[in-house]
């Protein structure tokens, strides 16, 4: 509904109502329709209040940017419904446009003149030929707008044909980076195939002479054990025919002289032979001299030369006999073992264990150098010991390990000496005394070689 009309107006809302005609309004393109709406809702506030259709006077009062955003339906609707208020409208519209809008008017579209505003002053002022207006504005539209979406698609395929491009650049250094690493891979690969064959290789013929090796042991092994058993039978032998000899001596003084010349003789050449017979068989098993003593195998498996962390003590017990002691040093390789804080608890207990130990290794390296023995000295290794002067000759020092003591490790040094080697071990502890005793070593006690130090 519209306000009442003045007499003056009436010729002017006869002419809206006729161009009506009731034709069927024309679909509108998006943009002019939106542009419609902007152009009635900025000029609806200019039109008098009692020209403003009542269902538009409260869009009237919107603040403009929310005009057409809230009320641009109602406006539409009311721009479709009212013709005169369309003409109204449209006529201030259009002379707000000024130049445009008298061309429009006149049915003229410059060819400068955006097609949306031409196509929405034409709605609005719908001159003669508004509507081939507007078709060219929407046919213009279209046209922009398939243009715009052709150079939207022009720009994606560029973008994606340089991606394409980049990620073809990439692929062609990744591809050339494998290509390089892969040369590299084959390159190390033959490496550690040569590598392989080469240690096959090696390993074979080790294992070659590892078998060659086992078959001459065992054949040498054969070969002692042989010369073993001959020389047992030639001993048992001899020990047979001096019986007879001994036995013979007794029928008189004489023939006894006489058998035992003649025995002599025959014992010194068996012996002599015996003796040939095993420097032969030394030369056969290649055994020559050796650096290493059966004690210092004990004391790198189980000892700790000085300098080393160590432990604990001893106690005392047996012969303290100073001549029997000599006695048993004068036996030809003798081997001295001796408890060494045992003696030097027993001899040298007002000194500190520091002045206790050199003491002790002094003098018995006057004893070393005066017969030629073996001579090793074992210390319980429960303190660290630092700054031991170095042994004399022939005086090997000892600290036994961590978990073990110096008792355990000089029954170890006793047990790896061969069989009839002469081994003396000065103790006066009743238990060290009694293991070594049960191996064949000779115990002797701690003031025995006290007084033989005494004397040096």
């Amino acid at each position: 509904m519209s306000a009442p009309l003045s007499p003056d107006d009436r010729p002017v809302e006869e002419a809206a109502l006729a161009d009506a005609d009731f034709t069927p309004e024309p679909v509108l393109p998006e943009g002019v329709r939106q542009r419609i709406m902007t152009l009635a809702a900025a000029a609806l506030p200019g039109l008098p209040a009692d020209e403003i259709p009542v269902a538009l006077r409260r869009v009237a009062r919107f603040a403009p940017n929310r005009r057409a955003r809230l009320g641009g339906r109602d406006i539409a609707a009311q721009l479709v419904a009212d013709p005169l208020f369309r003409q109204r409208i449209g006529a201030r519209i259009v002379t707000e446009a000024g130049d445009l809008g008298a061309a429009v008017t006149s049915g003229v579209a410059p060819a400068a003149a955006d097609p949306v505003e031409v196509a929405a002053l034409a709605y609005l002022a719908r001159p003669e030929g508004w509507r081939a207006l507007i078709d060219a504005a929407g046919d213009a539209v279209r046209a922009e707008a398939d243009t715009a979406a052709v150079a939207g698609q022009i720009r994606a395929a560029e973008q994606r044909a340089a991606r394409a491009e980049h990620d073809r650049a990439v692929a062609r250094v990744e591809a050339d980076k494998l290509r390089d690493e892969l040369a590299r891979v084959r390159e190390e690969l033959g490496q550690l195939r040569e590598e392989a064959r080469t240690t096959g290789k090696a390993l074979r013929e080790a294992q070659a002479a590892q078998k060659r090796a086992s078959d001459l042991l065992a054949t040498e092994k054969g070969r002692a054990a042989r010369a073993a058993l001959d020389h047992e039978a030639e001993v048992r032998r001899l020990r047979g025919r001096l019986s007879d000899a001994e036995a013979a001596a007794a029928t008189g003084k004489q023939a006894a002289k006489d058998a035992r010349a003649v025995d002599d003789a025959r014992l010194w050449l068996l012996l002599e032979t015996i003796g040939q017979a095993a420097s032969g068989l030394r030369r056969e098993l290649a055994l020559g001299p050796t650096d290493k003593l059966p004690a210092d195998f004990v004391a790198d498996a189980s000892a700790d030369r000085p300098g080393a962390p160590e432990r604990s003590r001893a106690r005392a017990q047996d012969t303290d006999d100073p001549g029997r002691l000599d006695q048993l040093l004068a036996l030809p390789r003798a081997h001295l073992v001796v408890d060494g804080y045992n003696v030097t608890k027993r001899g040298f207990a007002d000194m500190s264990l520091e002045q206790q130990r050199k003491r002790l290794i002094t003098g018995l390296g006057g004893i070393a150098a005066q017969t030629g023995d073996e001579i090793t000295v074992v210390f319980d290794g429960a303190e660290r010991v630092h700054g031991l002067p170095p042994a004399p000759r022939g005086v090997r020092v000892l600290f036994s390990r961590k978990g073990t003591t110096a008792d355990e490790l000089i029954r170890q040094l006793v047990r790896a000496e061969p069989p009839g080697r002469p081994v003396v071990v000065v103790s006066s502890d009743r238990e060290v005394a009694d293991g070594v005793r049960r191996h064949g070593a000779y115990p002797m006690g701690a003031d025995s070689l006290l007084r033989r130090l005494s004397r040096s």
